[in-house]
């Protein structure tokens, strides 16, 4: 018995590798990286609502899921409606052998690497290995292998109740009762027979059985016959997954640094291919969701957007492009960008914006892609909303501007920072500047800081495209404005009487990242940036001074690492010469960081003492600025 498991185990990895490999001939860069993050969990029934973390490519609104090994599925779990957030069956795709009893699989192993899913599982009656890749936004392609040549059995587990199938030319077509539809494709050589309940499939070919899983949520028509027409060549599609995955690591893995810091960066990239969504309803390009782990999380918000664009830029061009132009195609006649925008407009935020951070998006797209035309498509919105900050949110007219919202609430306006319930904003009241704008009666050093960045940007995007630029200047003495030589710190001004909001914040290090800090300044604030009881934490660079009397570990913007402004603060370092400091911060987030080189999602915040994960997980945020800081590391 134990030499026939020991046999069994044997061919269970020749199997599965070469399910995995498909056709390849050369080794692919992301089979280095395996348990890239665990995403194994077992749905109990169809139409549930759990899980955590799907694997998910190409812009898919579908997910699936590695079944649990204590609660064995023999086939991939799925697929999810990432939007309407519900299981529509548990495995559309469940296999075993084509025997009269009854089989119980003892799972041998499941993986997730880049851009493919994979498991392997024995039963008396064998071994069958199943690997699972995105052909398109709609389409799944499953290779399935089993030893000796037995013949297939697959079938639908647990179909949501109220689900109608039936076959059209070899592939099942199941209606769900939210009106998506979930299509099962097989070859022409598979026998499949259905009921209106579910469908068996048989197959006795040699070599790899291929499937497809597609998912739409409007009338299927061409789009199923591309699925279908993925079968003539399958191999051709995992040829091209992989080659595009491995496009990716090669664009961003470098030749010198450890394993353990490129499988940082490989699975910041994962995080943001799962939360990239294609063009759906109301949003009318494609573009990167915060995290599809959480449900209020299915939509583009824009400084979100202007991050994973930069993120994006070197490795994904196109998507980091279109990632920009979903905001602005909601951008208002006077120039505002609204907070957030879903695939139900009714759905989205219109009474704030967020910090201007579009131009820098745009430049790094233009930096990688050399795109002079995207840089002119752009300019005119870009413009716009430049001239609206201060039209809108500069109550004084003083060319400094504040925070606000259209509504006139402090909840919006909290939200148009970014940092919803920061400390300098805890006495803060609004005032009005027109009826459809109003301010924070404190200015703000972060969003004057952007905007300095934001004019220079947009000077050197006229100059590119041959407009003139007389734009009004207010950047010369923003860094001098919010420094407050007493306590040598960047600090909010308040608008009655010019005062520092001396709260020491997260806020501070804008200044240093965007550059316009004086070298003496810096000087000055490195005393309390590098001081280990108030920003040199054990994860470094905490969103609020950690010895503030208010300062709340899992406070949200009240204490806790937002990896953009630590992000902000290192990059900030390098710009002023101190690059050693930077690297030792770096790599206290790289080694320090709960989960982040073994097999743990990237969550959206983290504890400043400890480096436990807190809030979201599968975080895009986070996941574009580990790529900038490893991107970084090292530079002199």
């Amino acid at each position: 018995m134990t030499r026939n498991i020991t046999l069994l185990c044997l061919l269970a990895a020749t199997l599965l590798s070469g399910c995995r490999a498909g056709e390849r001939q050369t080794p692919s860069l992301r089979y280095d990286y395996s348990d890239i993050i665990d995403i194994a969990y077992t749905p109990p029934a169809a139409g549930t609502r759990g899980g955590g973390g799907w694997f998910c490519d190409q812009g898919s609104w579908m997910g699936f899921t590695l079944p649990e090994a204590e609660e064995w599925i023999n086939g991939f779990c799925g697929p999810f409606d990432l939007d309407n957030r519900r299981w529509l069956v548990r495995s559309a795709v469940s296999v075993g052998f084509d025997t009269p009893a009854a089989e119980t699989f003892t799972p041998e192993a499941t993986d997730y690497i880049p851009g493919e899913i994979s498991l392997r599982a024995i039963s008396p009656s064998g071994v069958i290995a199943q690997r699972m890749q995105f052909v398109d936004a709609s389409t799944a392609l499953l290779g399935i292998k089993a030893a000796g040549g037995q013949k297939l059995s697959i079938t639908g587990e647990d179909w949501q109740q109220g689900t109608t199938l039936k076959v059209d030319q070899n592939t099942v077509v199941a209606h769900l009762p939210g009106g998506e539809i979930v299509c099962v494709g097989f070859p022409s050589d598979a026998t499949v027979e259905c009921t209106e309940e579910n469908y068996t499939a048989t197959w006795n070919g040699n070599g790899e059985l291929f499937v497809t899983v597609s998912f739409f949520t409007s009338d299927k028509g061409s789009k199923l016959q591309k699925a279908s027409a993925v079968l003539d060549d399958p191999q051709q599609h995992f040829a091209a997954n992989d080659q595009r995955w491995n496009g990716y690591l090669n664009t961003v893995l470098r030749d010198d640094m450890p394993h353990d810091y490129n499988r940082i960066a490989v699975k910041a990239v994962v995080t943001l291919i799962s939360n990239w969504k294609t063009h759906k309803g109301g949003l009318l390009h494609e573009g990167v969701i915060p995290s599809h782990a959480v449900s209020y999380f299915n939509g583009f918000w824009a400084w979100d957007s202007w991050r994973f664009a930069v993120a994006l830029a070197p490795i994904a061009p196109e998507l980091a492009k279109n990632n920009i132009r979903a905001m602005f195609d909601y951008q208002l006649p006077d120039g505002m960008i609204i907070d957030c925008i879903y695939s139900d407009p009714r759905e989205n935020n219109a009474r704030d914006s967020k910090p201007p951070l579009a131009a820098w998006a745009v430049d790094a797209v233009f930096e990688h892609s050399r795109d002079t035309t995207f840089v002119r498509e752009m300019y005119p919105g870009l413009l716009a909303y430049h001239r609206w900050w201060y039209a809108k949110r500069d109550h004084d007219h003083n060319g400094i501007c504040e925070f606000g919202s259209v509504d006139g609430t402090i909840e919006a306006a909290a939200w148009e920072s970014g940092m919803d319930n920061a400390i300098r904003f805890d006495d803060a009241k609004m005032v009005q500047n027109v009826d459809d704008g109003w301010s924070f009666d404190q200015e703000s050093v972060d969003l004057n800081a952007y905007l300095a960045l934001e004019y220079g940007l947009l000077r050197k995007f006229a100059t590119i495209i041959g407009q003139p630029f007389d734009e009004p200047d207010h950047t010369s003495g923003v860094a001098d404005y919010f420094f407050d030589p007493e306590r040598g710190f960047f600090f909010d001004r308040r608008l009655a009487d010019g005062s520092f909001v001396r709260e020491e914040g997260c806020e501070a290090y804008t200044p240093l990242w965007t550059a316009i800090a004086s070298p003496e300044q810096v000087e000055r604030a490195m005393t309390l940036l590098t001081d280990p009881e108030k920003f040199s934490t054990y994860i470094p660079f905490p969103t609020v001074a950690a010895d503030n009397p208010k300062f709340m570990p899992a406070g949200y913007w009240r204490g806790p690492i937002w990896l953009d402004q630590t992000y902000f603060a290192i990059k900030g370092l390098r710009n002023y010469g101190y690059n050693e400091q930077a690297d030792v911060y770096t790599l206290q987030v790289f080694d320090r960081l709960d989960g982040l080189t073994g097999d743990k999602p990237i969550h959206e915040n983290y504890d400043t003492h400890t480096g436990a994960c807190l809030k979201a997980p599968h975080f895009s945020w986070s996941a574009a600025h580990l790529l900038m800081l490893y991107a970084d590391y090292g530079k002199r």
